[in-house]
């Protein structure tokens, strides 16, 4: 006869998936992420929607098929333009329910997906009628709110700019002369993608490697065909290609997706058809023309800010760091660089960096000359948020770029601006531990010097903020003992703007 524990055990196990979450709601509490911010039940399908949201598929096909956006607690609406699945918080939640001695959820159903959503309909069409508001006055996802300024503060009377990119929309590769079967896509191809899509789908390498070629041939010489030829069914057939084991395949079907991805309106295409799990894989191959390839691919699909969170969630972002320091390929370390800065835009993305520990490596790059510019300008964007802050802070960069400022170590005048735009977005929320690493690293002198030196107006611009910042503080801090606020070690504190916005990076270049 078995215990009490044995006999609920299998009653879980017996239960219908809603029942199953409502008992363990009871036993053991989930993480508040664990669960659908639509059905608030722990999620069995889980998918990430473009606003980088997480939802039940089940919940975001019923919010699809009756026209319903949802307002979430913090005031925005999601978009469900693009379903990805979140194949590792899936994971994470069955993890959690076998150590909680849980069954694993199971897939929300569709018909139960659509009550809960009329409900919800229903409940907000109520709200709006006694508020008299339209709740749809609060849609915008984060990446549509994100300013379009460096970041800018009333008390330092100005705002700073991004320091331009000196690059272009297309990766160094372009040359003029896994669970992919998730991702939804709609059924549909065009009769000029017919040729193509049976040779590459052909059982006969020959005829594979006769197609691909032909194919990045054409998507390199003719830009209507990269948009006419960027149909679903010819993109499932380049998938599968994408990690042939013959190189000459595999190069050419990562070159021809380069091409199909200059065009901006492929590019959100492309990430959902499932290409970024396969190029991650080419990365971590050993075919060194294909990870150039790939590099310039997930560099080109990352300009697109529809792309971004989805390329960082999918897991690109450690690949690429690899790449960018460890490649003997100079091509595939550039794209890489860029590939990340334009990641590193989104906050989640800065967030997961800083966690692989980034800043490091990248202050290591400065310090060895190896591609200093690129690294300041990610550097730039990691120095946006209050994390990237305190580790920057934490790896000394203050005195380390103060140091290299004094020396005169840069290849480049733009170089030396990146530097001092890194030292901009750490003395916007630096705090009082910011001021006293510049002061105690003669940060005033060196800074005077490049805003009489450097030739290049934003740099001055940039070194006299700064200067501002200091200086405005000096008087008023003249009895702080800095050597004491060093050993402390104080917190960096972002600055907050009027109106409770904090200090943003720009994407103007």
């Amino acid at each position: 006869m078995g215990s009490g524990k044995h006999r609920w055990k299998i009653s879980i196990y017996r239960s219908p998936s809603t029942a199953t979450n409502k008992t363990q709601t009871q036993n053991s509490k989930p993480p508040d992420e664990y669960l659908c911010p639509i059905s608030g039940l722990l999620m069995g399908d889980p998918v990430i929607i473009s606003t980088g949201q997480t939802f039940e598929r089940a919940c975001v096909t019923a919010c699809k098929k009756l026209g319903f956006i949802p307002t979430l607690n913090d005031g925005c609406n999601p978009d469900f333009s693009m379903v990805i699945p979140n194949l590792a918080l899936k994971s994470s939640i069955i993890n959690w329910a076998n150590a909680s001695l849980l069954s694993p959820p199971k897939p929300l159903e569709l018909d139960d997906a659509l009550k809960l959503v009329k409900s919800s309909m229903a409940a907000k069409e109520k709200d709006v009628e006694v508020s008299g508001s339209n709740p749809l006055d609060h849609a915008d996802s984060e990446l549509s709110r994100r300013q379009t300024r460096f970041g800018s503060s009333d008390s330092l009377s100005g705002s700073f700019r991004r320091t331009p990119l000196v690059l272009t929309t297309r990766p160094i590769c372009y040359s003029s002369c896994s669970s992919s079967s998730e991702f939804e896509l709609p059924e549909s191809g065009t009769c000029e993608d017919d040729g193509y899509v049976l040779k590459l789908r052909s059982p006969h390498v020959y005829e594979q490697e006769e197609g691909i070629i032909g194919l990045r041939k054409i998507t390199r010489s003719n830009v209507d065909s990269r948009v006419s030829l960027c149909s679903p069914r010819l993109l499932s057939a380049l998938r599968s290609l994408i990690t042939s084991k013959y190189t000459d395949i595999q190069v050419n079907s990562v070159a021809a997706l380069v091409n199909l991805s200059l065009e901006k309106v492929n590019k959100v295409k492309i990430v959902r058809a499932g290409f970024v799990p396969p190029l991650i894989d080419v990365l971590r191959g050993r075919f060194a023309e294909a990870q150039e390839h790939a590099c310039g691919a997930l560099f080109s699909l990352a300009l697109d800010d529809g792309n971004k969170t989805a390329i960082g969630v999918l897991g690109a972002l450690q690949p690429l760091v690899h790449v960018m320091m460890r490649s003997e390929s100079e091509r595939a370390r550039h794209d890489a660089a860029l590939a990340l800065y334009h990641l590193s835009l989104v906050q989640s993305n800065r967030l997961k960096l800083v966690k692989l520990g980034t800043v490091q490596i990248l202050l290591n790059m400065v310090k060895s000359g190896q591609m200093s510019g690129q690294a300041l300008l990610i550097l730039c964007n990691l120095g946006a948020f209050s994390e990237g802050r305190a580790a920057m802070l934490d790896a000394s960069a203050v005195e380390f770029l103060i140091d290299m400022l004094r020396k005169d170590k840069f290849d480049s005048e733009s170089t030396q601006e990146s530097c001092v735009a890194v030292l901009c977005a750490l003395s916007h929320g630096g705090g009082l531990r910011f001021r006293g690493l510049a002061k105690v690293a003669g940060a005033m002198d060196v800074l005077k010097d490049v805003a009489e030196k450097n030739s290049r107006e934003r740099a001055k611009e940039k070194a006299r903020r700064v200067l501002e910042l200091l200086k405005a503080k000096e008087e008023e801090e003249e009895d702080v003992d800095w050597e004491k606020v060093l050993e402390l070690g104080f917190p960096s504190r972002a600055i907050v703007q009027s109106g409770g916005q904090s200090c943003r990076n720009s994407t103007e270049f």
